[in-house]
């Protein structure tokens, strides 16, 4: 008797999809309550939390449990990509099966550079790679589960004036996302009083930060007030009008963390805020393609008519 079946539901593929990308978020927002605290060398060394225990001691106290905790997690968030990787190759969706592979393949990836980390002693451009490496993870595994809920990927639904401008936002984000690290390794949360910064002004850094996002933010309301111009399909205008409402929001979150000296609560928010931006703009690049029923954009050419 087989221990797992031999086919999976598109039901059974999107429910561990949707874990999939539930836990790289969630691993995302423990990671910054480990450097918030000044866990980030709770344990000192890699693999193993100290040079004779793979686990916390009670010497660690509680910073070791904090960073033995969400090295914990990562065990969890390994088994659920292998889930997904079983049941995407054992259902009919072979369309799936790269981004299920990529996801899975981030996690030993991010694992030893979490591991490389640690052992530069909280490296602010190490911990920025760690960092974007998981908001590429989100981006992968939102994808991934969105088109589980769909049959498979159609044609596009916009033409390419719209399509370059959704991907003009998608690549901000990414600069978005990457300053964002560099104003985080210069500003006071290291993860570790011993922990180095990047030796930028976090006054300056900030102000780029905040320059790149006003970009993104006009990018953002140029493209939803061309969809409704234009009378695009609605899943392309609900998902334009729901990232800039997080754009917003975390905009919003930015500035009050910002002139109240960085309070550990409202940080650990906008980390939050980063993953729902990095989440909603995957959906977007997502909602420029319809399902495989939807008809092309353009009519077909009379010559492919008559063949048909």
């Amino acid at each position: 008797m087989p221990v797992l079946p031999t086919a999976f539901s598109p039901a059974a593929v999107s429910r561990v999809a949707l874990a999939n990308a539930v836990a790289n978020g969630v691993i995302v927002i423990t990671g910054g309550a480990v450097r918030l605290t000044g866990s980030g060398l709770g344990c000192p060394t890699w693999p193993r939390c100290t040079d004779e225990s793979f686990v916390a001691t009670p010497e660690l106290a509680g910073h070791g449990a904090i960073e033995f905790g969400n090295r914990l997690l990562t065990f969890v968030l390994t088994a659920v990509a292998i889930a997904t990787v079983v049941v995407v190759f054992r259902s009919a969706r072979r369309d799936l099966r790269a981004l299920a592979v990529l996801a899975f393949l981030g996690i030993p990836a991010q694992a030893l550079l979490g591991g490389v980390t640690v052992l530069t002693g909280l490296n602010p451009w190490t911990v920025a790679a760690h960092f974007l490496v998981s908001m590429v993870l989100v981006a992968i595994t939102t994808v991934l589960w969105l088109r589980s809920r769909e049959p498979g990927v159609g044609q596009p639904l916009l033409r390419r004036p719209f399509v370059l401008l959704v991907n003009g936002i998608a690549a901000v984000t990414a600069v978005v996302l990457a300053v964002g690290t560099v104003v985080t390794g210069s500003g006071p949360h290291s993860g570790d009083p011993e922990a180095g910064r990047t030796g930028f002004d976090p006054e300056l850094a900030s102000q780029v930060h905040a320059d790149v996002v006003f970009l993104l933010l006009g990018l953002t309301v140029a493209l939803l007030v061309a969809l409704h111009a234009t009378d695009s399909p609605d899943r392309v205008r609900r998902a334009a009008r729901d990232l800039l409402i997080v754009q917003l929001a975390q905009g919003v979150v930015g500035y009050v963390q910002y002139f109240t000296d960085l309070p550990v609560l409202l940080v650990l928010l906008h980390m939050l805020g980063a993953v729902l931006v990095t989440a909603y703009t995957a959906r977007l690049v997502w909602s420029v393609r319809g399902p495989v029923s939807e008809l092309p954009l353009t009519p077909a050419t009379p010559q492919a008519a008559a063949t048909r």
